[in-house]
């Protein structure tokens, strides 16, 4: 693996929460100067705003650009702003490969640093692919006060993964957001676009529970 690989996987390991904050910083990176050598053995490809691949078999995903093409006409002839058109990406895919926001930059001239920065800052947004059911838990300050925290602990428990991950069966996806404008009805959590309020550590593990027999009809 490549010394900066190595570096950056083990600092995501150990602080999953800057996982896209690093990704935005070397996107930077990689604009300004053009390109970036990703090891002192001169073994690897060029970033030029293109796929970059390293010759330690670690290459960035592959995915079917027809999609974000099509967006981006529709998006074009109707002067959309990024966030639209990221929006719409998203939806089609899941979430924002790479290469498809390398192709948003390309089309519209928007420099890359300033697409992932777009993309790494609203929440909204997702940089890796979810499961079929997108779990977010409220970590306001009513959900905090009302018992987030053991919320959270429940959450985990019953799913088997850490915030952010995704469950081994790919039904489920996990994340904390700052607030679901629901204070009133604190603890509370959405799966999907389905609001579950007044939560209890025996109300998550009935909603998952119900989730995945419905699942397994």
């Amino acid at each position: 693996m490549c010394n900066l690989q190595h570096f950056l996987h083990i600092t995501v390991k150990t602080f999953p929460r800057m996982r896209h904050f690093i990704d935005y910083l070397l996107t930077k990176c990689y604009t300004m100067i053009g390109y970036m050598q990703l090891s002192d053995n001169s073994n690897h490809d060029y970033y030029r705003g293109k796929e970059m691949t390293c010759k330690c078999n670690s290459t960035i995903e592959t995915v079917d650009l027809s999609s974000v093409n099509e967006i981006l006409d529709n998006h074009l002839s109707e002067n959309s702003n990024l966030i639209t058109i990221l929006q719409d990406v998203q939806e089609s895919y899941g979430y924002l490969p790479r290469m498809a926001l390398s192709r948003v930059s390309e089309v519209t001239g928007v420099k890359e640093a300033k697409v992932y920065g777009v993309a790494t800052f609203y929440s909204q947004f997702r940089m890796a692919p979810v499961g079929k059911y997108l779990i977010m838990l409220c970590q306001g300050t009513a959900c905090h006060v009302n018992g987030s925290g053991a919320i959270e602990l429940a959450l985990k428990e019953v799913l088997g993964v850490q915030e952010g991950e995704t469950t081994s069966d790919g039904l489920f996806t996990y994340i904390n957001v700052a607030c679901l404008g629901c204070c009133s009805l604190a603890p509370v959590m959405m799966i999907n676009d389905q609001t579950h309020a007044k939560l209890t550590r025996d109300k998550v593990s009935s909603i998952i529970k119900k989730i995945r027999q419905e699942e397994a009809q």
